[in-house]
């Protein structure tokens, strides 16, 4: 049921941005005080609401969205940047938009899918209170390697997005990696992982980036001791272009008979598209080769990126 300070907000937000009304013209409307507009275009803006656009005149970023959306099927979200950005300011750029859509697509009696790692968790970071019921946020991936049980890293960044929509977490406590792909086989079978699995199966939004061996910002599970000398030449020997949800592919899209990938944890493209909604996120020259890959294995319906990272990936052959 919409409450009054709802409908409110809406029509503050209609009068003022879309009928060009001033402040004190919509608290005479609303019968209220100016202070009170102020915070309700505020919150409008916060929530989603309103959405505020700017297009300068010299940007690429509309042009490029199209000529992705036309080249691969998919929505296109290319946040315009300075040229002479660096990697960090194009990851939260790019962060804050993807936090924004989040927002708007995640409701009650909805599942968040979110796939832990460092793009995932510059968009935790930027997301904005919405209070939902009966929803869901399920960890991807497990987490654990053989320096860390990953609980802390995998556990926070869960958090920050279960928290805004007062959701229910559910972690996933096992290996990013099994050691065997047998064991991996066993401990799916175990109830209290299938329970976590049957939550995944029901996602209706997942979150996740896309992992580059190689170059710019690392990706945590390169840097962060998940792949052992002998995993990483593996990989390169089998032409890996990078990893969504720490499951391998090449730039093809291929993944089903690289090796490591049956003790990996995480959602193979085959289980992904089955999700309805899945928004990847990616900023830097070294997620290009990794977002052809995932775009061509079909597991992206929705792409933040920044214009410079956009451009590299609409010229690359």
């Amino acid at each position: 049921m919409t409450t009054s300070r709802e409908r409110d907000l809406v029509m503050a937000a209609t009068m003022y941005y879309l009928q060009d009304m001033t402040m004190e013209t919509i608290a005479r409307h609303l019968r209220t005080s100016r202070s009170t507009v102020s915070r309700l275009l505020k919150q409008a803006r916060e929530t989603g609401v309103v959405e505020i656009t700017l297009r300068p005149a010299h940007t690429r970023a509309p042009g490029l969205g199209r000529r992705l959306a036309d080249a691969h099927g998919v929505e296109v979200y290319v946040v315009p940047v300075p040229d002479g950005a660096d990697e960090a300011e194009r990851l939260e750029q790019v962060a804050r938009t993807a936090a924004r859509l989040v927002t708007r697509w995640f409701d009650s009696d909805m599942v968040l899918g979110v796939a832990w790692g460092t793009t995932v968790a510059a968009v935790a970071a930027h997301l904005t209170a919405k209070p939902t019921r009966g929803a869901a946020v399920v960890q991807l991936n497990g987490a654990a390697n053989t320096r860390t049980s990953g609980v802390g890293y995998a556990g926070e960044i869960l958090d920050r997005f279960a928290g805004p929509f007062e959701a229910h977490p559910h972690y996933f406590p096992v290996p990013a990696f099994f050691d065997y792909a047998a064991t991996r086989e066993a401990m799916w079978r175990e109830r209290s992982v299938r329970r976590v699995l049957d939550v995944q199966a029901r996602t209706d939004v997942a979150v996740f980036s896309v992992g580059s061996l190689v170059g710019g910002t690392p990706s945590h599970v390169y840097a962060a001791g998940y792949l052992d000398p002998e995993d990483v030449a593996a990989l390169e020997a089998d032409d890996v272009a990078g990893d969504v949800c720490t499951v391998f592919l090449r730039g093809d899209g291929t993944f089903r008979d690289i090796a490591i990938n049956a003790r990996a944890t995480g959602p193979t493209p085959d289980q992904l598209v089955r999700y309805p909604r899945r928004l990847c996120v990616a900023a830097g020259d070294n997620k290009v080769a990794p977002l052809r890959a995932a775009l061509a294995a079909g597991v992206v319906t929705d792409l933040v990126l920044d214009e410079l990272t956009a451009a590299r990936l609409a010229g690359a052959r």
